[in-house]
């Protein structure tokens, strides 16, 4: 049975596991100590722009500024007397200094780099995604398939969209009446009414809108008929919880326990030792080979070593099996690590061709269930996937 367990009775971190028996598949940690901002909404004031970088600097409030590249900033933010975009068109004759903008984080502060932002804003409801400021932005989740998809297009016919406006139907969407569509739009609609009224009531940087914490977020983004309960090892985060799904999902109330055993709840899961991988440098294979990730300011490099792989009866062979071990587990660390950016693959050399695309396929079928969008290339000569 797959099962979401909540450990909230820690008072410096907060953990949401997913798990499939007792195999881990899926983690998210809340650092009670430190202020989350990955989702939040922000007013800030552009203090620098910078051409070389196509990009500006922006003040929300933190004490780095943020990163804000062109390509993220709206028109609506451009000068009066901008010129038409051309192939000589810089973010200087777009973009003036002082100018306040209102930003969502798109990535934590990481090292000397400050937070990434955006001006597209994204409000994700139950089954729903709200862009409201970007009407060319929307759809249907790559993750729907089949006759979902057409089932979701007739649905996105009869709902009233702003024309400024896109909105993107998730998985959580499938197989919903409109009525709870609507419902939920309606509730987003709403949500960005009151984010622009907060932030026309004072001068920048503030913060605007809180994204929703762990316990919230996860049930929102992933309870799924599939998961069969929810344990959660505290009164107070039951009763948070508890709250939200009568409100939200109430189909889904009945799965919602609360956990009090005086085993602690992941050791009864025996999820502890898979969370300690997620945070180490090697990952051991099941056939004795390993995986190592190397995180650097420019990219993620992932190794895979094969020196004790025994299984196989010849070097093609071996390391065929370990290359598809190594993708199934980089699929699985990459969320439980919740890495993105460039990610640089150094798989075992094979020498077929057939087995190459085999790695390659195995790659992206393990990455189909991350809910971020991943591009996938092909092995170069060298070995390197990215």
């Amino acid at each position: 049975m797959k099962r979401m367990l909540i450990n909230a009775s820690q008072e410096e971190e907060l953990r949401v596991a997913l798990v499939d028996g007792q195999r881990l598949y899926d983690l998210d940690i809340e650092n009670r100590t430190r202020i989350q901002k990955k989702a939040n909404i922000y007013k800030g004031k552009i203090t620098r722009v910078e051409p070389s970088l196509e990009a500006a600097f922006v003040d929300f409030g933190a004490e780095r500024h943020g990163f804000l590249p062109l390509k993220e900033i709206s028109r609506q933010y451009f000068k009066s007397d901008a010129p038409r975009l051309s192939d000589k068109t810089t973010i200087k004759d777009l973009v003036a200094e002082g100018t306040e903008v209102i930003v969502q984080v798109e990535k934590e502060e990481r090292g000397n780099k400050g937070a990434a932002l955006t001006t597209f804003i994204s409000l994700a409801g139950r089954y729903l995604v709200l862009m409201p400021n970007n009407p060319k932005a929307g759809g249907i989740s790559r993750r729907i398939e089949g006759d979902d998809r057409s089932e979701i297009r007739e649905a996105l016919r009869t709902l009233t969209i702003p024309d400024s406006m896109g909105l993107i139907v998730r998985t959580a969407g499938v197989g919903k009446e409109h009525d709870e569509l609507q419902w939920d739009l309606d509730y987003l609609l709403a949500l960005w009414d009151s984010i622009q009224e907060a932030g026309a009531q004072r001068a920048a940087p503030f913060l605007v809108f809180a994204e929703s914490n762990v316990i919230i977020r996860t049930m929102r983004d992933y309870l799924r008929k599939e998961i069969g309960e929810v344990l959660i090892d505290t009164e107070e985060s039951h009763a948070e919880a508890l709250s939200f799904i009568q409100q939200v999902m109430p189909q889904y109330e009945s799965r919602i326990k609360l956990y009090d055993d005086k085993l602690p709840l992941f050791n009864r899961y025996q999820i502890e030792s898979q969370i300690e991988s997620a945070f180490g440098r090697e990952v051991t294979l099941p056939s004795g080979g390993s995986v190592v990730i190397d995180p650097t300011e420019a990219l993620i490099s992932i190794d895979i070593n094969s020196s004790r792989a025994t299984r196989g009866a010849d070097i093609e062979e071996t390391a065929l099996n370990t290359n598809l071990e190594a993708a199934d587990e980089i699929a699985r660390q990459l969320r439980l690590r919740d890495m993105g950016g460039l990610v640089v693959i150094d798989f075992i050399d094979m020498m077929s061709n057939r087995n190459q695309r085999e790695v390659e396929n195995r790659m992206r079928e393990a990455l189909e269930s991350d809910r971020a969008r991943v591009q996938v290339g092909r092995i170069s000569r060298f070995g390197l996937l990215e």
